[in-house]
């Protein structure tokens, strides 16, 4: 859903141009539960600036370390916010994770926010929250040591949610895009993204939730359902998405 992160720009725009694949996905299962997963792979990206790096670069010791680890949302908050928060915020935390998988000399960049939430009302606490309690979190350490995933945070991976209101139950998913914070967050972002159109950088994005059950009916129009109606897919572009941000609402009745 997030939407928005354009943070994702910021280092591959000053290298070359390239591609930013993100996407949000929903896997609703038959006893209430959904895991959601929001992707950010810039491996393209990565296969491009080699291209453009010198050989010197390339011998450096931040180019030549890979990474592949995750860090639990709650085991990044420091000992006085956890004494703070609710019990909610602190289920939240601990069912939420952040990953990534570097190795720029093959190509390998990933980065995942992943959450199970227990029903329908947690997904609601997990989408309505998500970015309060990564604001609060230490999370920036996972990127220790890699210089270019120094710019990722998982404030910024997972910031977009706060341009939707959402509507969870056990049979309706829906969520509708804030058009005023959506303008404020573009107008903050005005130099980043006239950076990267300038650059030609393309970020296709893509949302997918998958069902236990059939789908009874999906509001937007540019959204597919499956021949078995158990999954929906949407899928757009950035440029797409300024231009027409309703693109994003979504309603699936399942």
């Amino acid at each position: 859903m997030k939407k928005y992160y354009f943070f994702l720009i910021v280092w591959v725009a000053t290298c070359s141009t390239s591609c930013v694949d993100i996407e949000e996905r929903y896997s609703f299962k038959a006893d209430g539960s959904c895991n959601v997963v929001y992707g950010f792979d810039m491996s393209q990206a990565i296969h491009v600036l080699k291209n453009l790096m010198t050989d010197s670069v390339a011998a450096t010791p931040e180019f030549s370390m890979a990474k592949d680890t995750t860090l639990n949302f709650y085991s990044a908050l420091p000992d006085s916010i956890r004494q703070q928060i609710s019990s909610e915020d602190m289920n939240l935390a601990q069912t939420s994770d952040l990953s990534v998988k570097m190795d720029l000399k093959k190509n390998l960049m990933k980065v995942n926010v992943s959450h199970t939430a227990k029903n329908a009302a947690a997904l609601e606490y997990y989408l309505k929250n998500i970015a309060k309690i990564s604001q609060k979190s230490q999370l920036s350490a996972i990127s220790k040591g890699n210089a270019p995933a120094k710019n990722i945070s998982a404030q910024s991976l997972i910031t977009g949610q706060d341009y939707y209101t959402y509507e969870v139950t056990p049979n309706r998913f829906k969520r509708i895009i804030d058009k005023i914070k959506f303008n404020a967050f573009l107008k903050k972002t005005q130099s980043t993204l006239v950076m990267a159109k300038a650059m030609l950088i393309d970020m296709p994005y893509k949302v997918v939730l998958n069902f236990a059950r059939p789908v009874r009916s999906v509001n937007n129009p540019k959204a597919v359902l499956s021949a078995d109606r158990k999954s929906v897919t949407l899928v757009t572009d950035m440029d797409e998405i300024i231009k027409n941000p309703a693109i994003m609402n979504l309603q699936v009745d399942f």
